[in-house]
């Protein structure tokens, strides 16, 4: 048999989010929604188990979609702020039931940053984030690779 060989695999998420940017100078200042996918690639070594139920995997991909299914929950159909717009909405208002804030500009490319650095450390030994991809309209996206 051919000496061991890494394997990237790939599993796909979407979610549906609001934000606005603060202090932007262009319409993204405006809150705004898109229909994000998200690209979770994981590499590793397939495991070599006859007879095992994970033979042959890098990992399940039912096991990825478990570490992943809570991130996208939270920012499913979600509004995400910067924490300096806390005054700028009534959060006792029904719509504004599902608020994010956080400390950082809500950019495409900051949302995959926190998404990378919440998943991590929950793969488990053996395989590595290789790549993550977060699609925010049908042309436009932020990428990351380890």
């Amino acid at each position: 048999m051919n000496a061991p060989r890494s394997v990237r695999v790939t599993k796909r998420f979407s979610f549906e989010m609001a934000h606005a940017l603060r202090c932007h100078d262009g319409q993204c200042a405006n809150i705004h929604g898109h229909s994000y996918v998200l690209d979770i690639t994981i590499s590793g070594i397939p495991a070599v188990a006859p007879g095992h139920p994970k033979d042959g995997m890098v990992i399940d991909f039912a096991d990825l979609k478990r570490m992943v299914k809570p991130i996208v929950e939270r920012y499913d159909h979600a509004l995400f702020l910067h924490e300096r717009e806390k005054g700028s909405i009534d959060l006792s208002n029904a719509l504004f039931g599902r608020v994010i804030f956080t400390s950082y500009q809500p950019t495409c490319e900051n949302i995959l940053l926190a998404i990378v650095d919440e998943l991590v450390p929950k793969l488990p030994a053996g395989v590595k984030l290789s790549a993550a991809r977060l699609q925010e309209t049908a042309t436009s996206w932020a990428e990351w690779t380890g």
